[in-house]
Order: structure tokens, then C-alpha cells, then sequence
């Protein structure tokens, strides 16, 4: 005859049971720290007067958004992250105002939008530690002109908090834009190398 397992443990099997599936089916949102987060592009350049090419570098906080997830783990309606090219700044004021004025033109299109498709690699429900290599696929809106894009990145999984570093590339001609033409630079590469560095928090 077997023996019925004790009542307190057949209620800690139940609690167990229970949070298990309220853990699964939870969706969950993600919102953008502007404060710990930043965006940036690289650009090579060869600089005259010097012997070898440079990297170009600007930086911004301006970044806001949400990644929204269902219950199995896809991505949901809303999930969009938006930078302020406007505050784009680099180590040069002539380029950072030659980008806005005439590569970018942010008096018309202020803003770069990345609606994200499909995470891959991501474990899901998202766990409070430990990291993964993960690929974004999503619509990259620059200029007004909108293409598909690869992220490859990682994800560090803090507690209630997600940091995240993923990077793309692509030819200025992509997206419709011109290559700077400014002084003392003779040439620049036909390569934009953007990269992010979020942090992202569970609402609560």
C-alpha cells in the first residue's frame, strides 16, 4: 500500500506548480533607462596630415522605448526604440554640424526608429542572471527610409534589469544617405558602424 505524501508537501508540489505557470505565462515589458543606456556610430576616416585612418565616433542618452514580450516569448505590438539623432555629438563640432545639416538633415527626420521582429537567443521567461548571444532582427527607420537589420549582441541578465549590446553595419547608400564631404578629411569609408549600449528594466 503506498503512502499518501504529507499534506505540507503536497502543498509546497502545488505552490511550486502554480508559480511555475504564472512564470510562464506572464508577458513582460521592458522600458529603456535613457541614463544608463547610450547609442553610437562609427565612421572610418583618414584625416589629412595623418598617416593612418581614424574612427569617427558619436555618441547620444537620448534613447527611449519599450520591448514587449507575450507569454511564449514573442516579441508584442509596441515593442519600438527611438535615439535623438539631433544630440548626436562627437569629438568635432564642424562634423557633428555637417551630419545634421546635410548626411542626416534632423531638422526633418529628428529621429532613428528600430522596431525589432524577432529576438533570437533570448531565454524566455527571462532569467535574473547569467547571459546570452542573441540577434535582433528588425525595421531600421533612418531619414525616412526604412530597411531590415541584424543586430548581434549580448545580454546580461541582472535581477529585475537587462543590459544589452548589440551592434549593425551598413553602406551610407542603404539608407539614402550622402557621404560627408568636410575639411581636412580626405576620405571616409562607405561603412556606418552603429552600436548600443541599453539597459532596459522590467515595469513593474
Amino acid at each position: 500500500m503506498r503512502r499518501k505524501a504529507p499534506r505540507w508537501l503536497q502543498t509546497l508540489i502545488a505552490l511550486f506548480v502554480v508559480a511555475s505557470l504564472q512564470a510562464v505565462a506572464e508577458a513582460t515589458t521592458l522600458e529603456v533607462v535613457p541614463s544608463a543606456s547610450e547609442a553610437r556610430y562609427r565612421v572610418r576616416e583618414q584625416l589629412a596630415g595623418y598617416n593612418f585612418p581614424n574612427d569617427a565616433v558619436g555618441t547620444t542618452r537620448s534613447i527611449s522605448g519599450i520591448i514587449t514580450f507575450d507569454t511564449q516569448g514573442r516579441l508584442g505590438p509596441g515593442s519600438k526604440l527611438t535615439v535623438d539623432l539631433r544630440t548626436l555629438k562627437s569629438d568635432e563640432a564642424k562634423r557633428d554640424n555637417y551630419l545634421r545639416a546635410n548626411t542626416l538633415t534632423t531638422a526633418s527626420f529628428p529621429y532613428a526608429e528600430l522596431v525589432p521582429r524577432e529576438v533570437r537567443g533570448l531565454p524566455f521567461p527571462l532569467p535574473g542572471s547569467g547571459s546570452a548571444s542573441v540577434q535582433i532582427v528588425g525595421d531600421l527607420t533612418v531619414r525616412g527610409v526604412t530597411r531590415p537589420t541584424t543586430w548581434d549582441g549580448t545580454a546580461l541578465f541582472q535581477g529585475r534589469a537587462v543590459r544589452l549590446q548589440a551592434r549593425t553595419a551598413f553602406k551610407f547608400g542603404e539608407f539614402d544617405l550622402t557621404q560627408p564631404r568636410i575639411f581636412r578629411v580626405l576620405s571616409i569609408e562607405d561603412l556606418i558602424r552603429l552600436e548600443v549600449d541599453l539597459t532596459l528594466r522590467q515595469a513593474s
